[in-house]
């Protein structure tokens, strides 16, 4: 079995979280007790993410570099890291968006019940 599919249909995808106030949960890593992101919106979220994704689409930031300091999901640890994953493990919208991206692809902005999400598949 060759390497490229040891993991089956599974793919894997790094990710920037912003949550805001609509999130489903209000604090993270970065933020314990959630003063800033009860204190963001959603359009501030998006609007934060979509600069970031200019700067990495663009060359000027490396996502991993991105991830470490921004993101809101632990993952930011691991540079955004979620390793392999398969259908049926993220949220629906995070889910379709990854699967429809080809390899070294950055998304747009993908919103969920946990914020605000770019995703970059990296295999």
């Amino acid at each position: 079995m060759s390497s490229s599919s040891s993991h089956g249909d599974k793919i894997r995808a790094y990710h920037i979280l912003i949550k805001h106030k609509g999130s489903r949960r209000k604090e993270s890593w970065k933020d314990p007790e959630g003063r800033v992101i009860r204190n963001t919106t959603r359009d501030a979220a998006v609007s934060q993410l979509k600069s970031i994704r200019d700067d990495v689409v663009s060359g000027k930031a490396k996502f991993q570099d991105v991830a470490t300091t921004v993101s809101d999901c632990s993952s930011a640890k691991r540079g955004g890291d979620l390793g392999y994953f398969g259908k049926g493990q993220m949220q629906k919208p995070f889910e379709e968006a990854a699967y429809a991206l080809k390899v070294g692809e950055v998304s747009d902005i993908v919103e969920t019940d946990s914020g605000a999400h770019i995703i970059l598949r990296t295999a």
